[in-house]
């Protein structure tokens, strides 16, 4: 070959090259971004509208329906998931995959600033949009702990440490949680707001013009220009105290006069504790493409230099470090590796010293120019790139092996070295291109995968073809650059001690076998087929389930509480639940978020926004827990919490892939919710009478009670009064209204909050003596117009592109899995007697199997697979000899699937991709076989002398090769990433079956269909 020929003859260059590759190599090892799982950035989105006090029927009518139509209108939109809540309502959008980001996220932000100054009522609290990104996990969470310290010294000293992470460029979205922000409020005496006969927007008026901030402009001045200054926003309570609210008759009346003004805390909406001791939470996100260690060394010292600063009664807890978990991982991949290296070297044994020492060099070039090609591509060291590396280091060996083997040979038949160098590799080049081209073709699918999944999984297979790329460059020039330096002619045509019993030990043990296999082939063949056959079977009894459970040692508790509970409630039943956590040794932090989820510390995992009767615990475990203690202590803690009276408490472990509602989620469609509600209510029944199922969740098996005002109209219009005032009124006795904000002594905004007395939280008294002014600005006695009773209301109301829709759902119990259950679960969901227009659909893991693999995934292997033939045509030029190759595979898949169900594992997407990579490498064993026989052939040698000669000059590099590869795979096998150990099961599985296999398959089918040869 002309690259080969080139590289020996100028050495010189080449040697330079290769020097080149090691110095770039080390330097983008050192440099390359690196980050616990890789950074996905998925066209969704994630609408969030907080409207205090309103029900879910009123969220739908005024909030839901407008957004919902203005964003279906959008190009490429593929789904909208829509959450109706008390005062809240979450949108989930998604587009379509390829789709610029950043464009539809200022598209859809357009038209939510669009909405909100037309359509949206005009008092709702927030609007927020956000992109969902793998780099909203929050990497860093640290507690500042105290019993004692007032609200306002936590809530200074967060804000202190907040400040100073912020200044580290790489950090991003710093913010602290659990602890109320101030706020000067204003809390208005109505009566003497009636005595004075001054209008309610009279006095918010006054206070949003006092607290607008214009700029005056500019001003020239000779050669000079001047800013002029306004007055400015509020600086103090003494500002709003002293604002003049009405001035009539020349009597002036300020706030003061009417109000009780001063410093107060917002409503408590969220309470922090660690390991049940009071604290405000700090945290911070990573922005994408950096490395977390970098980080780390620049945000350790700071936080290490603020501890020392902080008040005796405040301590502060670093709990969750990513980073730390990163450099565990990634320490514990890297340990793999280096295994993986030793075991492969002692494989290389039988080679020799010296052919195993130029193997043993492109080892790591080959690694080199792949970790290049890896980093110019935009992917990062995480710990699926380094899976990948690792696969293909018992891949990238095999050219390299083959080449060398390949010279030795010749070396042994005595050819001179510069022949055995230029010729051997000729003889083989091609074969190499061949194999490494079907190779690459096996695992390009995976670098296609569609959705979310495909984006997550992408740089496993990447880093696999890379590597095997960059393995082929250096098989075809470095290695016999290498050979024809170091390597001598041998003394010894059988090579060493060590090649001499393997190859002994082959022949000997397929000397009985081969000849009956070639003197009855058909025979041999239908058992091969019966293999297969069994082989396909045995996937219905290993179970699917497309993405494992986190070997993570943390785990979630959600706390849910009996409908419309309050924060104090809650509180009350999360610390009985501390009580328990308390009791286990093997935790060592358990962080309280009462009211909200806890920040995000998981890509998949986003946090539940603010919601009373409901609390969320986060609970870390050793580093170095193994994954089945883990699992021993949920399972211990579910039979703990299973009679708890006072709220459904769940425990919940951290699952790989796409979010999921719950493992089983049975969406019903249709409009009338009490419809609906009947429904859910036997898709519940169906649940709970499931075996395995745990968590059963419907909506719409309870009602929530609502406070209802209602207004006589007809005697507010009598009397003067707009509906808009009593609206107002309500409002303002209930949540309060925000009429501007002033600057604190720290330099930040915070809310000037109009309101009417109250305790900490409003309760039903706020609507006694409520007084609204008419058009005259006469006050009019609320219970005048208007009469305040109860009534029921849905919990929650939910749309998938703009259909309501109830859903209920189960996650699955320890060795259940979800696929194998729905098999019981969807007969009896299809017997139930729906009225026209109502329709089921199943959602959870079933819903996230089909967007993963779904969509373009089958036209890429459509794709993949013609290209894999087209290959195999150019190598062999007939479809016989494809046949031949191929035929090896299904061979290959009953060893993959034997080594599943035996390690426990079920299908999943990693496996999969086990499957598909092993057909190359299957692919690659047996055209080697099938290549040396054409050539045997081509020499003049007949069919079964060219099948004799080449099943025992072949198959030795074979073997070595499988063997390096399963060596190289053992260490990740034994890994207790449930991610990582089924891909590396189903390849050395695979790989001893068809290696055994291929040597009596492969050269009878070559006899039963001998392709046709160009002559020479």
């Amino acid at each position: 070959m002309k690259i080969t020929n080139f590289s020996v003859k100028n050495y010189q260059f080449t040697l330079i090259l290769a020097l080149l590759v090691a110095v770039v190599g080390v330097l983008t090892l050192f440099t390359m971004p690196r980050s616990e799982d890789p950074a996905t950035h998925p066209p969704q989105y994630l609408i969030t509208v907080i409207y205090p006090g309103t029900s879910p029927k009123d969220m739908e009518e005024q909030v839901v329906k407008p957004i919902e139509n203005k964003i279906y209108g959008l190009d490429n939109i593929e789904k909208i998931l829509t959450t109706v809540e008390d005062g809240v309502a979450a949108f989930e959008v998604k587009f379509k995959y390829g789709v610029d980001i950043d464009n539809k996220y200022q598209e859809i932000s357009t038209e939510m600033n669009a909405l909100k100054s037309s359509e949206l009522p005009k008092d709702i609290y927030q609007i927020k949009t956000e992109k969902i990104s793998s780099s909203d996990v929050k990497i860093l969470q640290v507690a500042l702990v105290s019993e004692n310290a007032s609200d306002k010294k936590l809530r200074d000293e967060a804000d202190k440490l907040k400040t100073k992470l912020e200044k580290i460029t790489n950090l991003k979205e710093v913010k602290y949680h659990g602890i109320p922000e101030q706020e000067i409020r204003v809390d208005l005496n109505l009566e003497k707001l009636a005595q004075f006969r001054i209008p309610l927007n009279a006095v918010m008026g006054s206070l949003q013009s006092e607290a607008a901030d214009i700029p005056g402009g500019s001003i020239n001045m000779d050669t000079k220009v001047f800013n002029v200054k306004t007055s400015g926003k509020f600086k103090n309570a003494d500002d709003v105290a002293n604002t003049v609210v009405y001035n009539a008759n020349g009597k002036i009346i300020y706030m003061k006069d009417v109000a009780d003004v001063g410093y107060k805390s917002e409503v408590v909406n969220h309470i922090t504790r660690i390991n049940g001791h009071r604290c405000v939470l700090v945290t911070a996100g990573l922005k994408d493409n950096v490395n977390i260690s970098d980080v780390q060394k620049e945000y350790l010292p700071l936080i290490d230099a603020f501890y020392k600063d902080l008040p005796a009664n405040i301590k502060l807890v670093k709990n969750f470090d990513q980073a730390d978990m990163v450099a565990t991982r990634l320490g514990h991949l890297g340990f793999d590796f280096g295994l993986a290296i030793v075991l492969v070297v002692i494989t290389l044994i039988p080679l020799g010293g010296r052919a195993s020492l130029i193997v043993m060099i492109s080892i790591p070039l080959s690694l080199a120019l792949g970790l290049i090609a890896l980093n110019a591509l935009g992917f990062s060291l995480n710990q699926l790139s380094i899976v990948g590396l690792v696969v293909a280091l018992g891949l990238l060996v095999d050219d390299s092996i083959v080449v060398v083997e390949n010279i030795e040979r010749w070396l042994r038949e005595g050819h001179s070295k510069m022949d055995a160098v230029l010729k051997g590799t000729q003889q083989i080049g091609i074969a190499v291109v061949g194999t490494t081209a079907t190779l690459v073709i096996a695992f390009l699918p995976l670098a296609f995968l569609p959705d979310m999944a495909g984006e997550f999984l992408k740089s496993l297979p990447m880093a696999v073809i890379t590597s095997v790329l960059a393995s082929m460059i250096v098989a075809l020039t470095l290695v016999p650059f290498l050979g024809s330096r170091f390597l001598k002619t041998h003394e010894s045509a059988e090579g060493n001690i060590f090649l001499q019993y393997l190859q002994k030990f082959l022949t000997r043990a397929y000397s009985g076998i081969m000849p009956k296999a070639l003197k009855f082939p058909k025979i041999t063949i239908a058992i091969s087929i019966f293999l297969s056959l069994v082989a396909f079977g045995l996937f219905s009894v290993a179970g699917f389930k497309l993405f494992p459970t986190s070997e993570k040692p943390m785990f979630l508790v959600n706390i849910k509480m009996p409908l419309q509970a309050n924060i104090s409630e809650s509180d009350r039943v999360t610390k009985l639940v501390e009580a328990e956590l308390k009791k286990h040794n093997e935790i060592v932090y358990y962080t309280s978020n009462v009211g909200h989820g806890n920040p995000q510390i998981y890509y998949n995992v986003h946090p539940q926004d603010r919601k009373s009767d409901y609390a969320q615990i986060f609970v870390q475990l050793e580093d170095e827990t193994k994954p089945s203690d883990k699992t021993n202590l949920i399972k211990e803690l579910r039979n703990a919490f299973k009679t708890m009276p006072h709220a459904k408490v769940e425990v919940k472990d951290f699952e790989q892939g796409p979010p999921l509602e719950g493992n089983i989620v049975v969406r019903l469609f249709g409009e009338d919710q009490a419809v609906l509600r009947k429904l859910s209510s036997q898709v519940e029944t169906i649940l709970r009478d499931q075996e395995g199922t745990v968590y059963i969740n419907n909506e719409l098996n309870t009602y929530k009670t609502d406070v209802k005002v209602k207004i006589n109209k007809e005697k507010a219009r009598t009397l003067g009064v707009l509906t808009s005032e009593i609206d107002k009124v309500i409002r303002l006795a209930i949540a309060g209204l925000t009429v501007g904000d002033y600057i604190d002594d720290r330099g930040d905004a915070r809310n000037v909050t109009i309101t009417l007395p109250r305790d900490k939280f409003s309760n039903l008294d706020v609507l006694k003596n409520l007084y609204v002014n008419n058009v005259q600005g006469t006050p009019i006695a609320l219970n005048q117009i208007a009469t305040v009773s109860f009534e029921t209301a849905p919990t929650a109301i939910n749309h998938f592109n703009k259909s309501r829709f109830s859903k209920v759902s189960a996650m699955t119990q320890n060795g259940y899995l979800a696929n194998d259950m729905l098999v019981d679960i969807v007969p009896k969901l299809d017997k139930l007697e729906m009225p026209k227009g109502y329709y089921y659909k199943l959602s959870g893991e079933k819903e996230s199997e089909g967007d993963a693999l779904g969509g373009n995934f089958l036209s890429v292997i459509i794709l993949s697979t013609f290209l894999f033939i087209a290959v195999l045509l150019l190598q062999f030029k007939t479809f016989k000899g494809i046949i031949i190759v191929m035929s090896i595979i299904p061979l290959g898949i009953l060893g993959g699937v034997l080594f599943l169900i035996a390690s426990g594992n079920p299908m999943s997407l990693v496996s999969i991709i086990g499957f598909i990579g092993l057909s190359g490498i299957q692919v690659k064993n047996s055209l080697l076989l099938v290549d040396f026989t054409n050539q045997l052939r081509q020499d003049g040698k007949s069919i079964d002398e060219a099948i004799a000669i080449a099943g025992e000059t072949r198959f030795l590099p074979v073997v070595l090769t499988s063997v390096t590869a399963i060596c190289g795979l053992i260490p990740l096998a034994l890994n207790s990433n449930p991610q990582i150990s089924p891909l590396a099961i189903v390849l050395i599985g695979g790989l001893i079956s068809s290696t055994i296999l291929a040597r009596i398959v492969t050269p009878v089918m070559y006899k039963l269909i001998p392709p046709s040869l160009e002559k020479l």
